[in-house]
């Protein structure tokens, strides 16, 4: 049997420390800090020339696509949802606890180009695939005459 010692203040303190330790302007978030950071799913993006297309997955562990917004304004594809606690345990009795809970928002800028009325997105497996596709690039130059 595992011993594990409790200290009901250890985050509220850890919180303090990192609040008065920071450098004026800097973010209070530590960036691999578990018990400050929030939630930023993880990002691929990847340009196919044969396609003609630009597609970014991302990664939503344990997230149903219900949970899941897409948005799409001024050039810029926002993906916006929430990661719910569990209600499978109580608060209290946490010897470690990782995962992230929260709201989390992802801002990506559209590649110049984009077709914004033909984007997909398809989810499966706790991975958010969103396919953009390009306009064909013009090869000649474009004539413009004078008036």
């Amino acid at each position: 049997m595992s011993v594990y010692y409790y200290e009901p203040f250890y985050n509220f303190d850890r919180l303090l420390d990192a609040f008065g330790s920071r450098p004026i302007g800097q973010q209070l978030t530590a960036p691999n800090d578990p018990t400050t950071s929030v939630f930023r799913p993880k990002m691929d993006l990847h340009e196919d020339a044969t396609k003609n297309s630009v597609t970014a997955t991302f990664e939503l562990p344990g997230l149903k696509k219900e949970d899941v917004q897409i948005d799409v304004h001024d050039g810029r594809l926002t993906i916006s949802g929430e990661v719910k606690t569990s209600s499978e345990h109580e608060e209290e009795g946490y010897a470690v606890r990782e995962r992230k809970y929260g709201k989390f928002s992802r801002m990506l800028r559209l590649p110049q180009g984009v077709k914004e009325e033909e984007i997909k997105a398809s989810f499966e497996s706790g991975l958010l695939t969103v396919t953009f596709p390009k306009a064909a690039p013009e090869t000649a130059p474009k004539k413009i005459t004078i008036s």
